[in-house]
């Protein structure tokens, strides 16, 4: 190695930035939550269907919801499941099961039957707080999991009244959103938990750096969806992170306003309304951003000064009637992840809005944030930003020699938020964490000599649709189970909306087959983003002299 890469992105950090963090200045998640709910007592804390809860309010019902957890016979190191969309009742549920100590397994509300049966079995989850408009797909599984404490809660609960009740009717019998369910007799209530604790003893469980706080469930680069174990030293570091790295426009002195489009069940969000919580913010919780007219009014009307985004997101905004119309000028940064941002959307969000896209990058497995630009960037550049403060980053070649500056290789992270490892496989884990700490990420990088990172592919076959990772091998295992196809291979392609599309070339066992059929039973077996957008019928599949289908010729093939 004939130049160094140690550190040199220092030189570029922006003024102030700490170039370390001490996760040590807080004990947990809940140790930080406490201190926050003291000292911004009367402040505003969410926002959601015209309810707003302050500080106060989150720490009392966060307090009597951990109190029915444990008196239902959950202690320390359980986990439970949360699946729901953005609501008041995600951020009580979530705090009220950490300060009990507990394991909280993020769910997407969206997932069929089979993707809810993997993740309960998998994390071992022995309750769930999810919301009624899911629970037909909870009863069609739960007897093979091991769930038995049940919380079922109706989108409008947490609104006040009477708009909780009109909600509420509107949901279930106007627009007919909740599917008959039959669950067993011993369900409680949201609320109707909540009541109950307010009566029953509670403290709070005592809790180390190296407890699991959350089993956020991924793929890693490839397979079946596994749960990276964040410890509470992972996710405290990471909000140590984004405060060190954001200090010069966020600050707790005053009142700054989060908008929290993305679902908190993914990690780019969950960090994000934490980080919130770190600096006394008021979350404003959008919970169906595809309406993105009313998303428009929520901006238009909220006064907000960060928002966290993916390409998609932005995108969609930039699209929608009376977004140029809104007033920008309290937003101080707009951070872009989860997927690339593409170079036009940065910059005609940049003319509409007169606000540079932040881009950044991280994974779930590093809770998330790894690297962003500095906040006083004025143009967008392609590149995923800087080591973030206590962060190292290199890339490697193949046989695990750090590459010299603008020579591409695998892209790794080291750093006090990354993973404690996947839950429950030892095998998986040794594949992405080497001896010295360092997280191999499957994306291939370049460093160039200002310590800025530029990502140049990927080194496996993730594909990445509206800031979601989608895995082809998960793909390909369900669609191969139909009874009418022979084989098949599963590609990204370009997407206008979602950055990246899943493509599947069939080949077909009985030719009566359709792609009518084909994609209804995709709908029934996977949530809609993954669900392939194109469908190819061939004859044959590029493969090797083993048999193993080879995607980068479907790509050649697709590019042809």
């Amino acid at each position: 190695m004939t130049e160094s890469v140690e550190k040199i992105w220092l030189k570029n950090y922006a003024e102030g930035v700490p170039e370390t963090i001490d996760p040590n200045d807080y004990k947990s998640l809940g140790d930080l939550f406490k201190q926050s709910t003291q000292a911004f007592r009367d402040r505003p804390a969410y926002e959601n269907l015209g309810m707003t809860l302050s500080y106060e309010d989150v720490d009392k019902m966060t307090r009597n919801f951990a109190a029915y957890l444990t008196s239902q016979g959950l202690k320390k190191g359980d986990r439970i499941a949360i699946m729901m969309p953005n609501l008041l009742q995600y951020p009580i549920a979530l705090f009220a099961a950490l300060r009990a100590g507990l394991i909280v397994v993020n769910t997407n509300p969206l997932y069929t039957a089979r993707e809810l049966e993997h993740q309960l079995k998998d994390s071992g989850a022995v309750a769930i707080v999810i919301l009624e408009n899911f629970a037909s797909t909870l009863q069609a599984v739960l007897d093979k999991t091991a769930v038995k404490t049940i919380i079922t809660t109706q989108v409008g609960d947490l609104a006040g009244f009477p708009k909780s009740m009109i909600v509420n009717f509107v949901v279930k019998r106007i627009k007919k959103m909740v599917p008959t369910f039959s669950l067993p007799p011993h369900v409680v209530k949201f609320n109707d938990a909540l009541l109950k604790g307010k009566d029953l003893p509670f403290s709070d469980a005592d809790i180390e750096h190296e407890d699991i706080a959350f089993l956020q469930y991924t793929g890693g680069t490839t397979g079946v969806a596994k749960g990276a174990a964040l410890t509470h030293k992972n996710m405290v570091a990471n909000l140590l992170q984004l405060e060190a790295w954001v200090s010069n426009e966020l600050n707790p002195e005053e009142s700054e306003i989060f908008i929290t489009a993305l679902p908190l069940y993914h990690i780019f969000s969950l960090t994000a309304n934490a980080f919130a919580l770190k600096i006394g913010a008021k979350s404003v919780l959008v919970t169906n951003p595809r309406d993105m007219p009313g998303f428009v009014k929520t901006l238009a009307t909220s006064n907000f000064t960060f928002m966290p985004g993916v390409n998609t997101l932005f995108n969609g905004l930039l699209n929608t009637p009376g977004f140029s119309d809104i007033d920008f000028s309290h937003a101080k940064v707009i951070l872009g992840g989860g997927m690339a941002v593409q170079e036009s959307v940065a910059k005609e969000w940049k003319a509409v809005t007169g606000l540079p896209l932040i881009e950044a990058y991280g994974l779930t497995e590093t809770s998330p944030a790894a690297t962003i630009n500095p906040t006083n960037s004025t143009e967008f550049s392609g590149n995923i930003g800087l080591p973030i403060s206590s962060t190292e980053a290199c890339v490697k070649d193949d046989k695990g020699n750090k590459q010299v500056f603008n020579e591409p290789g695998e892209l790794c992270i080291r750093g006090p938020q990354v993973m404690q490892g996947y839950w429950n496989r030892p095998g998986e884990t040794a594949k992405v964490m080497d001896d010295s700490g360092w997280l191999h990420t499957g994306d291939i990088a370049i460093i160039n000599k200002e310590g800025y990172v530029k990502l140049v592919d990927r080194l496996k076959d993730l594909i990445i649709v509206s800031g979601f990772n989608v895995y082809p091998n998960e793909i390909e295992n369900v669609v191969a189970a139909h009874p009418k196809v022979l084989e098949l291979g599963a590609i990204g392609v370009p997407h206008e909306k979602s950055g990246e599309a899943v493509k599947i070339f069939v080949v077909k066992k009985d030719q009566s087959l359709t792609e009518e059929e084909l994609m209804e039973y995709c709908y029934k077996e996977m949530t809609r983003y993954k669900c392939p957008k194109y469908v190819q019928f061939v004859d044959e599949l590029p493969k090797s002299n083993v048999g193993k289908v080879l995607r980068k010729d479907l790509r050649t093939l697709e590019s042809a």
